[in-house]
């Protein structure tokens, strides 16, 4: 039987029927592609940040722009220089033989110097644009090294370093001191080890996986997704709207995993209190990638689940396609709109794919295949349409709900006046039962509409105006006029005697 208000509403029955295992299958199939969004996600974001030398270099500009990693850095720098060279027996070399006592206090002043120095140097933004493009050239060098090898990053002694020797040597000419500790300053001072000989091979088989594994798992989801609407081709608008779920599904898994994931490594990477904050802004600053990632893929969910429910058989869904029908009937039309559509989306770009020209094209093919479906579905279902038809309809409801609400005013007023006449009529009986006259009856009507029109007005409540009512009735009589013997032809029947 056709349900309520969905009249020729009915998408799937147009497609040849399938049975319950092609649809287990197809379910399968979207349950699958859905699972394989998540590490999509994330081989995506490593692919982004990790091989994206524009990325990197932004990365790490960022980095150093933070001040809790600066002053971390500053640190560093300063332990760097007094880890490996004597400075104190340095400063006592530079003096005369009677003031080495007071090498000891000067190399003490200098460190605080060498770190307030430090601080300030790296917060310039010359030498934050020399931070970054010294992290491009370092970028460029550890992939090279991980493609089969490159000059400028080591492999000496079977571990692969980065050198921060420069930014020490930056450092002690700023402080002063600075060709005296560079002479003193060994060659392994401020080296940074970035991985093992023993790691460098599970590295560059790591390098092959992330580069290639984002496309793989993209497309066997996407392959999947289609293979489910294959099999079952009634079943395709539910097959949308499961696989709309698994996009939020997995944006907001991604999300998750991104803050326990940072927790975690706040937890392993800290061994001090006074570093944690330093490694959560790192953590903060390198995972902006994975959240619009994440986040784009909830809005494409959100997208798919929309266009799943407008083909669907609800009765919203019914009227927002009749409506539509007249215009989506004509190609031209509707292929318009989602031009108009395209430009906004690209000139606003809300996700990557966006702000990609070959992801742009593929999500401009997807929405015009999604376009064309629904459209093809309207003009089955809305063959006559026209386009005069959704503004009578409009006109009509407009009408409709105009009738219902006098009809309800009018009721309302009826209403009133009725219980107005009837309180009018045993005001009357009750007060020529007590020989009052008219006078006193026209009285007690008047102030009783009064009442009525402060409770209409708002001035007074419900129960403020019950009250009042029964104390205007209760003048010279009974307390309330239900208890008024006589006073409508109703009430207790007089005492009989027997």
């Amino acid at each position: 039987m056709t349900e309520v208000g969905t009249e020729g509403a009915q998408p799937d029955a147009t497609a040849p029927k399938t049975g319950r295992g092609r649809r287990r299958g197809a379910l399968a199939m979207v349950v699958v592609a859905s699972l394989l969004l998540f590490p999509a996600l994330l081989s995506i974001w490593a692919n982004r940040q990790v091989l994206n030398t524009d990325n990197w270099t932004r990365t790490s500009t960022q980095l150093l722009q933070n001040r809790l990693i600066r002053d971390q850095l500053a640190t560093y720098l300063v332990d760097q220089v007094y880890a490996n060279v004597d400075v104190q027996a340095e400063i006592a070399r530079a003096l005369p033989p009677r003031l080495d006592p007071l090498a000891g206090p000067a190399a003490t002043g200098l460190r605080e110097l060498a770190e307030r120095t430090a601080k300030r140097a790296l917060a310039r933004p010359q030498a934050q644009e020399r931070w970054g493009a010294a992290n491009r050239q370092a970028q460029l060098a550890l992939l090279k090294l991980l493609e089969g090898g490159g000059p400028n990053v080591s492999t000496q002694g079977g571990v692969v370093t980065l050198n921060l020797q420069n930014l020490v040597t930056l450092l002690t000419d700023r402080v002063g001191i600075g060709s005296r500790l560079q002479k003193a300053l060994p060659a392994s001072a401020a080296q940074v080890t970035v991985l093992r000989s023993d790691q460098l091979h599970l590295a560059q088989d790591g390098l092959k996986v992330t580069r290639g594994l984002p496309f793989f798992l993209v497309i066997l989801s996407f392959l999947l997704f289609a293979g489910a609407v294959f099999l079952a081709p009634d079943w395709r608008r539910k097959a949308l709207r499961a696989y709309g779920v698994g996009f939020v599904a997995a944006g907001a898994g991604s999300l998750l995993a991104c803050s326990i994931a940072g927790d975690q490594i706040v937890s392993a990477l800290g061994t001090t209190a006074a570093v944690r904050p330093a490694i959560a802004a790192a953590w903060d600053i390198a995972t902006p990638l994975l959240k619009e990632a994440a986040k784009a893929a909830i809005l494409y969910g959100v997208v798919m689940i929309l266009g799943a429910w407008l083909a669907g058989p609800t009765r919203w869904a019914v009227a927002a396609r009749r409506a539509m029908a007249p215009y989506v009937r004509r190609p031209a039309i509707a292929y318009a709109v989602l031009a108009v559509v395209v430009v906004l989306l690209l000139w606003w770009g809300p996700t990557p794919a966006t702000r990609n020209p070959s992801l742009a094209l593929v999500l401009i093919a997807l929405m015009a295949i999604g376009t064309e479906m629904l459209r093809r579905q309207i003009v089955r279902e809305y063959p006559e349409a026209r386009r005069g038809d959704t503004l009578q309809r409009v006109r009509a409801a407009a009408g409709t709900g105009a009738r219902k609400s006098m009809e309800l005013a009018r009721a309302g007023a009826a209403g009133g006046q009725a219980a107005l006449a009837g309180t009018t009529a045993r005001v009357t009986a009750y007060s020529g039962g007590r020989g009052g006259g008219d006078s006193e009856a026209t009285a007690r009507i008047d102030q009783l509409e009064r009442l009525a029109r402060l409770r209409d007005a708002g001035a007074i409540d419900e129960n403020e105006f019950r009250a009042q009512k029964r104390e205007i009735l209760a003048e010279d009589g009974p307390a309330d006029d239900s208890e008024t013997p006589h006073a409508d032809g109703e009430g207790a029947a007089a005492p009989t005697s027997t």
